[in-house]
């Protein structure tokens, strides 16, 4: 245990086996069932759609599956990449290769019902093909399975339920928890913990382990205080202070589990505030270097999609922050909106005009966003340059509207390029018009000489 010293207990106490792990028998007979058909050939349906809410244990059931069965997790949360040609990046080359180590592979798309919240279908289609041209088994995870956008994948996976954990169980694997960490422990606090959690397993555990770390005991008084607290939804200037105020580890733990804001938006407004808060220059030193170690572990997490690191990330941007300040005294400051978050806000209309037309010339050109903003846009740049009127026919051309060329070239003059098109081609349509009119005249003329010129025989 010692080597494990310091580890989140929701991490050192995860099932390794699947004989570990316990009270989700039909899943776990089901699973198993489906992966022996893997070790054989490629079953009918080559994905497994895992469903629950959270907590019950979705990740570490996938976990114990790999590790009995000699599998290298390859994960990814699709939530993340909600675009088809993002997920079809992500995961291509691992579903259809094998690994450089020679170990099976198991890919997992986490929270993949965040696909269908924002009514993009093209995630979920990238889901589709991905599925029926894999060579390695996929499991997807969802706390909600049944939205209707997800109905094509339903169609391909083996659906597997995993249900809330009982009152009797959860209180089992606390008491286990506690007996191994040697903390006293009674059931009445142990309860409380449960039922505030609603039988989220892992959200019990990080409660256990913030009582447990600061008292050496959980009881119904301590249980009960915590929870208080925790049942708060804070906004970025209550979280940021009650970060900077913790004088104890679960208080700077809940701040950060009950913000509004995510985890890499928390870090932007950390990285803006820590000067303004911590005036001691050796404060705001450490601050900034346990901000620096949190960076480190979401880039670790972006390279490998692992997201046990998650945890190492909270412990960073909350304890670690909260016990830097040992020499400034904590003021009721004003707290500044994050720089960087301004100006992605202010520019948020120019990117989605961009990407609006990178869709447009890639619809077109059957060529990805990527390769179109890498390959086209510089020449289209280069073209606006040396013929406006050019640039112009070629936005016509692929339905690219006056805002969006704008945003491609970087100068709202092309504005003026698109009047002066649109008159001209006003202009010709004019002059062909009264050309029209004046053919359609002299046509006329000449009928009417003709019949005056006719002999009339009745």
């Amino acid at each position: 245990m010692s080597a494990e010293k310091g580890l989140p207990w929701i991490i050192k106490y995860r099932p390794k086996s699947l004989k570990e792990y316990v009270n989700q028998e039909t899943a776990v007979a089901i699973i198993t069932s489906w992966i022996k058909d893997w070790e054989k050939r490629a079953p009918t349906k080559k994905a497994v759609l895992l469903y629950g809410p959270p907590g019950v244990g979705k990740t570490s059931l996938i976990e114990a599956l790999a590790n009995d069965y000699g599998y290298e997790i390859v994960e990814t949360n699709a939530s993340d990449y909600r675009r088809r040609d993002d997920i079809y990046r992500k995961v291509y080359n691992s579903a259809i290769q094998g690994t450089l180590t020679g170990r099976k592979k198991l890919i997992l798309l986490d929270e993949v019902d965040g696909l269908s919240s924002t009514g993009d279908k093209g995630g979920i289609e990238a889901i589709v093909q991905l599925i029926t041209q894999t060579k390695n088994p996929i499991i997807l995870t969802a706390n909600n399975a049944f939205h209707p956008d997800l109905k094509p994948i339903r169609d391909l996976a083996v659906m597997i339920e995993l249900k809330n954990l009982n009152q009797k169980h959860v209180l089992t694997v606390l008491k286990i928890i506690c007996e191994r960490e040697g903390v006293e422990c009674e059931d009445a606090g142990l309860k409380v913990i449960y039922e505030k959690n609603r039988g989220d397993l892992r959200a019990c555990i990080n409660d256990l382990q913030s009582i447990a770390e600061v008292y050496g005991k959980v009881n119904e008084e301590l249980a009960t205080e915590l929870t208080y607290y925790r049942d708060r939804e804070l906004n970025p200037f209550d979280t940021l202070r009650n970060i900077f105020t913790s004088k104890y580890v679960w208080q700077s733990r809940n701040a950060i589990s009950h913000s509004e804001v995510d985890t890499d938006t928390l870090i932007e407004w950390l990285s803006e505030n820590i000067p303004v808060q911590l005036t001691d220059p050796e404060d705001a030193y450490l601050a900034f270097q346990a901000l620096s170690r949190a960076d480190v572990y979401r880039g670790i997490i972006k390279k490998t999609g692992n997201y046990d690191f998650l945890a190492y990330i909270t412990e960073m941007i909350g304890p670690a922050i909260s016990f830097s300040r040992k020499k400034t005294k904590f003021k009721w400051l004003k707290y500044n909106y994050p720089s960087k978050l301004k100006m992605l806000s202010e520019t948020k209309r120019s990117r989605e005009l961009l990407n609006s037309s990178l869709q447009k010339l890639s619809k077109r050109l059957s060529q990805s966003t990527s390769k179109s903003k890498k390959d086209l846009l510089p020449y289209l740049r280069s073209i606006y340059r040396l013929s406006p009127p050019h640039f112009v026919q070629i936005c016509r051309s692929y339905g690219i509207t006056v805002e969006e060329a704008a945003v491609i070239v970087g100068d709202k003059q092309v504005e003026k390029a698109f009047a002066e098109m649109a008159a001209e081609r006003q202009e010709k349509s004019a002059e062909k018009a009264e050309i029209s009119r004046t053919q359609a005249k002299r046509a006329k003329g000449r009928t009417s000489k003709k019949r005056g010129g006719q002999t009339q025989l009745f």
